[in-house]
């Protein structure tokens, strides 16, 4: 999310939809992956150029997973706001020893012409690569690599440049149980001026009546009201519905300070210079019966970065899981801990927050 929008709250239920999920296995996938993007593309107005530029692009993450994965990876095709369309790959291959130098024109493993990975960097709005190469031991952790492609429609464009820094970022990753249709994790921000608010919940079950009990409730965030207070607000919006688990956060860029209160079974991590915090929130369920709130403040330098995840995601992991991943822009590590960490017996939801003071 960029300063262009700051009037605007995001909500993850229409804003952040997984439009295409497939396993890559043969040269089929690039034409089942291309099919889906015509017909989105044409839904949401993309360009002849933009299509193109998708299909290559769409082209070289495919056969680069075929040839180094063998069949271990996926693909997805993403709607964020903005709007923007993601393309996303993620594999279980032997990873990349030096991704700088792989992401340039001419260099290839392989011995063969080696444009993918820049070709894919020219091609697309905004890009990113993760990788990390196989280790062997008693803790298992991932390996492989990560591409993300991002290509802004349109209506966007000229109001966005490419590249254009902003003091707060965010990356959102929701999915719903079973990939059916309705979501009971939400998450709504507003960016205005010096603040990005964020609203995360967790509505209790699964389906339907857990998305309709977090509805309406992203209009709490235009009052610029603390975090403790907005919670407040939403505990007797919420009363006699089914009820939700939630956590909010504030980022004050002025006053360099980062604010969180949550009730119930979340998680938020905050990664403040060197320091990891792990914050954990009183029981309980907003709407229903709990003791009180959790209220957390942190005193921020340069940079930044917040990590708030429903109970579909474990939390068994650090910045030891991921080597360098939380420097990356906030849209993929969302995406990484959402479909490494993701429990798929349950809705799935990360927001990712990073603040860059000037």
């Amino acid at each position: 999310m960029t300063e262009a929008q700051d009037a605007a709250v995001v909500d993850s239920v229409t804003d952040c939809r997984l439009l295409y999920h497939s396993a890559v296995k043969d040269e089929s996938a690039a034409i089942l992956l291309r099919a889906r993007m015509s017909a989105v593309g044409q839904r949401l107005g993309v360009t002849p150029l933009q299509q193109e530029n998708m299909n290559l692009v769409a082209g070289e993450i495919i056969s680069n997973q075929l040839k180094y994965a063998k069949g271990c990876g996926i693909v997805q095709l993403w709607r964020q706001p903005g709007p923007v369309l993601d393309l996303f790959a993620l594999d279980y291959g032997p990873g990349i020893g030096d991704v700088a130098r792989a992401w340039q024109d001419g260099f290839s493993s392989t011995r063969t012409l080696g444009k993918g990975l820049g070709s894919i960097a020219r091609l697309s709005d905004e890009s990113a690569i993760y990788a990390r190469r196989e280790t062997f031991g008693p803790n298992k952790r991932w390996n492989g690599t990560a591409v993300l492609a991002r290509f802004r429609l349109r209506r966007t464009r000229e109001r966005t440049p490419r590249n254009t820094p902003s003091l707060a970022e965010s990356g959102l990753f929701s999915r719903a149980f079973s990939g059916g249709r309705y979501n009971g994790d939400r998450v709504y921000l507003h960016h205005h001026r010096d603040k990005l608010h964020w609203l995360h919940l967790d509505g209790l079950g699964h389906g339907e009546i857990a998305q309709n009990t977090t509805a309406n409730l992203g209009a709490l965030l235009l009052h610029g009201a603390p975090p403790e207070q907005t919670l407040a607000a939403v505990d007797q919006q919420l009363h006699g519905l089914r009820g939700a688990v939630a956590i909010m956060g504030e980022i004050g860029l002025a006053a360099k300070t980062v604010q969180i209160a949550g009730v119930g079974d979340m998680c938020a991590k905050v990664f403040e210079g060197d320091a990891l915090h792990t914050l954990s929130f009183s029981p309980g369920v907003l709407g229903r019966e709990h003791k009180g709130m959790s209220h957390f403040r942190f005193d921020i330098g340069d940079q930044c970065l917040v990590v708030t995840a429903s109970d579909g995601i474990r939390r068994n992991w650090d910045e030891s899981s991921f080597p360098g991943l939380f420097n990356h822009s906030p849209q993929l590590i969302a995406y990484m801990l959402g479909n490494i960490m993701g429990r798929s017996l349950d809705d799935q939801s990360v927001c990712v927050v990073r603040a860059n003071n000037p």
